[in-house]
């Protein structure tokens, strides 16, 4: 049975992200007449979370040529998805949302392994369930701007909260290697950053003029580099 704080602890990233989700409603409506504008501020954002967060805590705390060889499956795995697919069906948000819960693996594992420890820091705990703000910011903007049902939505923070207590308990009662976290990291990096820049900046540029494109992507990454301050 999973260990109580673990549910405990998704539960809170479940109110983390929803607390993204309404800061992104409330975005949403100053652009919502313009779907690209609101994508181009994603990728804008989600080259903010990279760059500011999650490839320098990466590179801080992991192995570089795990992180090389995950960022080079993250970018094969993109390909093969989008290959698969058919040309009608949008299917980054979902594919970004498998990067964050990537992304958090790692976390979740270490998180698990001090569950047990008398000196755990609650506090840490906390700083980590707040940290995941961003993240239901700009899947909630994602949604948006494609036009995608709600539901989706709701089920992709359902999952996110559901692996993030399940890798939790794995954590306290499984020691996974830093050889193999450092991969993991690397696909959530590769994934996040080929979708970003592909689906979200490349894909809407062109239906703007450059100025308005590049205030967009500016104003994400300025949102992103808020975000990041604060939480």
């Amino acid at each position: 049975m999973i260990n109580l704080s673990a549910l405990v602890l998704g539960g809170l990233l479940f109110l983390s992200v929803a607390v993204g989700a309404v800061i992104a409603g409330i975005v949403s409506k100053i652009f919502q007449h313009s779907n690209e504008g609101l994508a181009l501020l994603c990728g804008g954002f989600l080259i903010g979370l990279l760059t500011l967060d999650i490839i320098p805590s990466a590179l801080n705390s992991y192995k570089t040529p795990g992180i090389a060889l995950g960022i080079l499956l993250g970018y094969m795995l993109l390909l093969l998805v989008n290959k698969s697919l058919h040309s009608s069906i949008r299917p980054s948000a979902y594919l970004l949302t498998i990067a964050l819960l990537i992304h958090t693996i790692p976390l979740s594992l270490t998180i698990g392994s001090l569950l047990g420890d008398s000196l755990f820091n609650h506090s840490l705990t906390m700083s980590t369930i707040l940290h995941h703000i961003p993240e239901g910011f700009v899947l909630t903007s994602i949604f948006l701007s494609q036009g995608q049902k709600l539901i989706g939505l709701f089920l992709c923070f359902i999952g996110l909260s559901f692996c993030f207590s399940l890798f939790i308990w794995i954590g306290n009662h499984i020691h996974l290697g830093i050889k193999a976290q450092s991969v993991l990291l690397g696909v959530s990096i590769g994934l996040i950053a080929v979708t970003s820049i592909k689906e979200f900046i490349l894909q809407n540029v062109r239906a703007l003029s450059i100025r308005t494109s590049t205030t967009f992507v500016t104003m994400g990454f300025v949102i992103s580099f808020v975000f990041h301050m604060v939480f």
